[in-house]
């Protein structure tokens, strides 16, 4: 039997997950839903330029014999 008053590990952990859910879902409402002004949207284009490096060329490889 169980002592009163305390919970099972399963209803812990639901818990703590119920919980970061809850702050992970205020923090991305918070500062993430929207930008600040319509002046901060960028084409997806330029974006991906900014981001990402140029993909390099890319080189066969021989086998030393040739």
């Amino acid at each position: 039997m169980k002592p009163p008053g305390r919970y099972s590990l399963a209803v812990a952990i639901t818990l703590a997950l119920i919980v970061k859910a809850a702050i992970l879902y205020g923090l991305w409402k918070a500062f993430f839903s929207e930008p600040q002004t319509k002046k901060m949207r960028l084409p997806t284009g330029q974006v991906e330029k900014h981001l990402l490096p140029p993909a390099a060329p890319v080189q066969a490889i021989r086998p030393k014999g040739e």
